[in-house]
């Protein structure tokens, strides 16, 4: 099974995607190796662009945060029928005690289509996946700072989860934005 593929609904896109799978399955990784990561990384994807397949081409960023460790993070562009839908980022982000896995998708105009918290480990501090608040990012470009307690609100019981969500949204854009500068969107 490809670990970024959807069901697709042309022979000729499936093959397509089949060759350019099993191309890229070395390029990403271990993050194809969690299958429940991957299906809500299809999932994401598939409802923000509604489309039923797409392609993951990745691209190379800055790193992200060395700091706290976000070996699984991976930056890719979102193609479909030989279009480019848009790009992503999967990464993780501190909580409490634990780390938890997000998304965050770019129009191909790199504005802030969609996050998400993927996969949250704590009990404390789910907030963060509330579409009311993730939807503060909707429509960000690479121009734009997110600060929390300013342009991004927080959240009682879910403060550092909350921080961390912010700030590395913030890295992503900062990262797509040099991104950006030196390669043509397309």
């Amino acid at each position: 099974m490809l670990p970024v593929m959807a069901k697709v609904s042309r022979l000729s896109f499936g093959w397509t995607a089949l060759f350019l799978g099993a191309a890229l399955l070395s390029s990403f990784g271990n993050w194809e190796q969690d299958p429940k990561l991957q299906e809500k990384v299809d999932s994401a994807i598939l409802q923000a662009f509604e489309i039923e397949g797409y392609i993951p081409i990745p691209i190379e960023l800055d790193a992200i945060d060395q700091s706290a460790g976000t070996p699984k993070a991976r930056s890719f562009k979102i193609m479909g029928n030989n279009v480019l839908l848009g790009y992503g980022y999967v990464g993780e982000a501190p909580s409490m005690k634990r780390v938890f896995d997000y998304i965050v998708l770019f129009n191909p105009d790199l504005r802030i289509k969609k996050t998400k918290a993927l996969i949250y480990r704590e009990d404390h501090g789910r907030q963060i996946g509330s579409e009311r608040w993730l939807q503060q990012f909707i429509s960000m470009t690479v121009n734009d700072t997110p600060n929390y307690g300013e342009n991004i609100d927080a959240i009682s019981g879910a403060t550092i989860s909350a921080k961390s969500m912010t700030k590395a949204v913030g890295k992503v854009l900062i990262n797509f934005k040099k991104y950006k500068e030196q390669e043509p969107l397309n």
